[in-house]
């Protein structure tokens, strides 16, 4: 799994919720305290918590080997969490193939990229 696996997923997440907040389409949505507004800022929550994994990706090769297998996980589940979200808008034209894969498929195609 590399970084730009994880800045690619969270642009296009980023690029489909930032509207929903654009106060110039009249939305009071993700501004006010309504169920809608909550769960908007929820979401985005979710999706920067998770996107912010990407930073161990960059300490995987350095770390001992119990540590790398934690961060595996840590990469693994909140890549699952992006994915899921941004299944969301499978239909959608800027959706890549690569959101559809488990990270532990991402892997190997890379290893199979660099062979």
């Amino acid at each position: 799994m590399d970084v730009q696996h994880f800045e690619r997923i969270t642009a296009f997440i980023e690029a489909r919720l930032t509207p929903l907040f654009d106060e110039a389409t009249g939305s009071e949505h993700g501004f006010s305290m309504d169920d809608t507004s909550r769960a908007l800022r929820a979401l985005r929550n979710s999706v920067l918590e998770a996107s912010a994994v990407k930073g161990l990706i960059e300490k995987r090769e350095s770390a001992e080997p119990a540590v790398r297998r934690v961060i595996d996980q840590s990469v693994e589940h909140h890549w699952d969490v992006l994915r899921g979200i941004a299944r969301q808008w499978e239909d959608h034209a800027d959706f890549r193939h690569e959101f559809k894969h488990h990270a532990w498929e991402l892997d190997h195609h890379h290893a199979a990229v660099q062979a």
